[in-house]
């Protein structure tokens, strides 16, 4: 005759209860991801779109990746805005150096540039822009940074001046293949970790708000 084992078939029942809850976790965690990169924009705005041609006080570039220093100084050029604020700038960088590093003339905007150094992640980028921007009395921004990171950077934005208003400018690199983004190990190991970022970032945004209340 079988013997009953409780405490084996306690453990049973438990590790059951683990795989569950691992395997939910997992999907949601999954379709959580197809939904943030489904919802990344393949290309910047339309040239002649609402997005593209509206006048903000300020600029703001996020340093990190390629390509938006110079959308930055393109839209400054064509007035898009008074001012240009560059935030996560290495010390000793100064601003025409930057600007022979993106093959512009010192001469046309150097005028309208500032240089923020203190940001080392996202949220120092929020808080660095947001002082400089209540410092200046600017109250709208256009903001300029990676397509894949624009989200957790308007979330971070929003925690850090939630009463400015933010433009986002998003800019495509061609080194991120966002069409079939999962045949694409580079890619899809950028989108895993921001998005892991992005979670940790709504987690924070929803505890402030907890506390707040």
């Amino acid at each position: 005759m079988a013997r009953f084992h409780p405490q084996r078939n306690g453990v049973a029942r438990t590790f059951g209860r683990l795989a569950l809850i691992t395997l939910v976790t997992a999907l949601v965690w999954g379709g959580g991801l197809v939904w943030f990169a489904s919802g990344i924009p393949r290309t910047p705005p339309a040239p002649d779109s609402p997005e593209a041609t509206r006048e903000t006080d300020a600029i703001v570039v996020l340093t990190g990746g390629s390509g938006r220093l110079g959308t930055g100084l393109e839209l400054l050029a064509a007035g898009r805005a008074r001012r240009l604020f560059v935030s996560g700038v290495y010390e000793g960088l100064d601003v025409q150096e930057l600007l022979k590093m993106s093959r512009q003339s010192p001469s046309e905007v150097e005028c309208c540039i500032t240089l923020g150094y203190a940001a080392e992640s996202t949220i120092g980028n929020a808080y660095e822009t947001a002082d400089w921007m209540r410092e200046q009395g600017f109250v709208s921004m256009r903001l300029v940074t990676a397509n894949y990171h624009m989200q957790r950077s308007l979330l971070e934005f929003h925690m850090a001046a939630p009463e400015m208003e933010v433009v986002p400018h998003p800019v495509a690199s061609p080194h991120v293949h966002l069409n079939d983004w999962w045949l694409w190990p580079g890619t899809a190991n950028l989108l895993v970790n921001e998005y892991n970022k992005y979670l940790l970032t709504l987690l924070r945004y929803q505890l402030e708000k907890l506390l707040e209340s």
